[in-house]
């Protein structure tokens, strides 16, 4: 067969066969993506439901949580046989002055004690199908929807709160509220959350019973999703099912609440929809790829089929490490020549590329040694350190002791911790062990103070960003004081992002010198402390790590000290 011909082949082989692939791929692969894609937007809305969802139910909460402590409450059920007095109702009645709350009721080990309106009895409440998971919960409040506690099917539906009531003081049950709070609560979070058209989102109990849905076309019903099984997989996740007998995308998320999972229900043919463009446009590039194959080959390959000969032949000739120019015998004026005018470039190169490359092994084989017989062995620093604070206990010399010891805590840090993300703890800790150091040479010339509330202790943040900008506070504000200095390092929370805030009582400085320490050239700067950049490096690390809006912006003004802020997202792992 002709080279021609086989060119063609090729092209029909290389081309059509891979576009009609591509175009298979292309439209399964789409398909595919849109349903993840559409998984993942009902995840992101069923975990925002979630959220709005525990926000609400703990504002009934809270007040539930208030109102069994209190002493009125504790003393009505302590002693049922007293009675409820007008002044003891009026009182319990402001414990329960919530919009979304209609109706509550108390009750002692053997009676309703009070409610402000008719509600069931002790026997009536014994037979709930509630009442033994409210009696397991010790105490904790247990939520009944209006799909699992019957109330849709009089009309008039409620969600439910029940719990046990203990003793303050001995933790002995002492009685039982149950509080009834308007469906609206869940009609506001499931009304705000995203779905598609013609999509729903349920909340289900572990049983199957729908609780609540976002149509209010469903709630009461008992489904059966596998996810419910036991033996399924308890965390996110989606599949593809029928759903009231159409194909739907199914998204499910267990909510906060252990009994309750949050499912997002998507007709199929939504999603289909948007793949049809993309099959289409595969059967047109068909079509346009076979046409274009016998285009190619009228009026390209036969110009083509002697170049691409010489380029054959040396091709052999660069598989066997020789790399000589093809020599064109005419000058190159069209594609032709320009192809054999690229081989020979791409010849030159690769040869260069190559002996670049023995260049480079070369090297690197150099730095590696360099780099074995530089290494410094941490074990042995702590083992070094370790000597030096027994020594100074068996002499008596705590302070040495001390010292020693925030220094080792300092290094393992530093030196041992490989990853660049760390608790905020740990970093707030290296700081704490940097000033202990600190204490110990200065000694009353400063004072600090770390602030860090538990519910940010655990948040990850990059490693050794706040450490650099507290020694350039005691080296450029304290220690040309003449008065004790006080550096204070608190850290807060603002919606999604964590800011630490370092202030200090020196001396200040005006926005001129910022910019010129700011400004200056880091490669001839002899200490790192004295010319500031510590700051900069900290801004540039956590702006790569983190993105533009993070880093940090310093406030400071001549006699009014100085307040770096260091802004970090909110990193759980």
């Amino acid at each position: 067969m002709k080279l021609r011909r086989k060119i063609l082949l090729a092209i029909i082989l290389l081309v059509f066969i891979p576009v009609i692939l591509m175009g298979g791929v292309s439209y399964y692969s789409f398909a595919h993506a849109m349903e993840k894609k559409s998984s993942h937007f009902y995840w992101i809305s069923l975990l925002e439901s979630d959220r709005k969802l525990k926000f609400a139910l703990n504002e009934v909460t809270t007040i539930s949580n208030s109102a069994i402590t209190q002493d009125v409450i504790q003393l009505t059920l302590k002693v049922p046989e007293a009675g409820v007095s007008y002044e003891t109702k009026q009182e319990i009645g402001k414990l329960f002055n919530h919009p979304m709350i209609t109706s509550y009721a108390l009750y002692s080990k053997d009676q309703l004690l009070y409610s402000p309106n008719e509600f069931m009895a002790l026997d009536e409440l014994n037979q709930q199908s509630w009442y033994k998971k409210m009696k397991a919960a010790e105490g904790r409040p247990v939520w009944i929807g209006p799909g699992e506690n019957g109330s849709i099917a009089t009309g008039n539906p409620v969600l439910i709160q029940a719990r046990v009531v203990k003793d303050y003081y001995s933790l002995e049950d002492i009685g039982a509220l149950v509080i009834y709070i308007k469906p609206d609560i869940l009609d506001q979070v499931f009304w705000e959350a995203a779905t598609l058209k013609q999509g729903d989102i349920l909340l289900v109990n572990t049983q199957g019973k729908i609780v609540f849905d976002k149509s209010g076309e469903h709630i009461g019903e008992q489904t059966s999703f596998p996810f419910l099984l036991e033996g399924y997989s308890s965390s996110k996740g989606y599949y593809v099912d029928k759903y009231l007998e159409e194909k739907s995308l199914i998204t499910y998320l267990p909510s906060h609440n252990k009994d309750w999972v949050l499912v997002a229900i998507t007709p199929f043919k939504l999603i289909a929809s948007e793949s049809l463009s993309i099959r289409n446009i595969a059967v047109i590039l068909v079509v346009l790829s076979l046409v274009s194959a016998f285009l190619f080959d009228r009026f390209f390959i036969r110009r083509l089929v002697s170049s691409i000969i010489s380029v054959v032949n040396g091709m052999k000739r660069v598989q066997q490490g020789i790399f000589v120019p093809i020599t064109s015998r005419l000058p190159a004026d069209d594609e032709r020549d320009l192809l054999v005018d690229g081989f020979n470039r791409m010849s030159t190169q690769i040869n260069e590329l190559i002996e670049q490359v023995q260049t480079e092994q070369n090297r690197k084989k150099e730095a590696e040694l360099q780099a074995l017989v530089a290494q410094i062995n941490p074990h042995f620093i702590y083992n070094s350190l370790e000597s030096i604070n027994s020594m100074a206990v068996l002499q008596g010399n705590k302070s040495i002791s001390k010292m020693v010891i925030s220094l080792g805590k300092l290094l393992r840090i530093s030196i041992s911790e490989n990853q660049e993300l760390i608790p905020l703890q740990m970093e707030i800790e290296h700081v704490r062990h940097y000033m202990d150091i600190q204490k110990f040479r200065f000694e009353d010339k400063f004072s600090y103070d770390l602030q860090l509330s538990d519910s940010l202790k655990y948040f990850k943040t990059q490693k050794l960003i706040v450490q650099p900008i507290v020694e350039n506070a005691l080296y450029h504000a304290i220690e040309p004081m003449e008065d004790s200095g006080m550096i204070t390092i608190r850290a807060e929370e603002h919606g999604n992002d964590i800011f630490i805030y370092v202030t200090d009582n020196g001396p200040g400085f005006d926005h001129v010198t910022l910019l010129n320490m700011w400004n200056k050239d880091w490669g001839n700067l002899k200490k790192y402390r004295e010319n500031g950049v510590g700051l900069k490096n900290v801004h540039e690390r956590l702006r790569i790590r983190f993105g533009g809006q993070y880093g940090i912006m310093i406030c400071s003004s001549p006699g009014f000290g100085s307040t770096i802020r260091i802004r970090i997202p909110k990193i759980v792992s």
